[in-house]
């Protein structure tokens, strides 16, 4: 449903940039034709547009690519990004948005686990000794339920590699909440 939609949106959008080309070349010479006439564009062969796709991942990363896409038929052409979400468009972009149920690249690289001056678990880029940079902050830790050697972890920072992982460190600490967690 909502495929059609928008590709009912973007013929639409052809459709008025195509009859105000028409109606702009058949009428006289007045000034304010001229103008519009300078103005139009018309539609007609392939149309060229910048698409970005944005994928977002469970940790609240998300990345971006940016490509340059030739359209030759829209039925091809909303074929191609069924499974994306349209957030937006103009004449020259379109943006769509994917949700990814996995962590990011860069957590898979680099991220890991730690606590913050204030006890929030948080995800840093690097080990939370050697790294402020900070990926994702989740809730506040009563530090004083924690168990030592759990406390050491997290100082020390617990890597993270797999959604599983992440999921896992979440729960785990959820019960140290210094607020009920959900």
């Amino acid at each position: 449903m909502k495929f059609h939609r928008i590709q009912i949106l973007f013929v639409c959008w052809l459709s008025v940039a195509a009859f105000v080309f028409f109606v702009t070349t058949q009428h006289g010479a007045s000034e304010g034709t001229k103008l519009k006439e300078e103005n139009a564009k018309e539609v007609n062969g392939p149309l060229t547009v910048s698409v970005i796709l944005e994928r977002v991942y469970l940790d609240g990363e998300v990345s971006e690519e940016v490509t340059q896409e030739t359209i030759w038929s829209m039925e091809d052409f909303w074929a191609a990004y069924h499974d994306w979400q349209l957030i937006d468009q103009d004449e020259e972009q379109i943006v769509f948005q994917k949700e990814i149920d996995d962590i990011s690249p860069l957590l898979k690289a680099n991220g890991y686990f730690g606590i913050t001056g204030d006890n929030t678990l948080t995800i840093f880029n690097g080990k939370p000794s050697d790294s402020d940079e900070v990926i994702q902050s989740f809730f506040q830790l009563d530090v004083k339920k924690l168990e030592s050697k759990k406390r050491d972890e997290l100082r020390k920072g617990i890597r993270i590699v797999t959604k599983d992982q992440y999921l896992e460190v979440i729960e785990t600490f959820k019960s140290y909440s210094s607020i009920e967690v959900k």
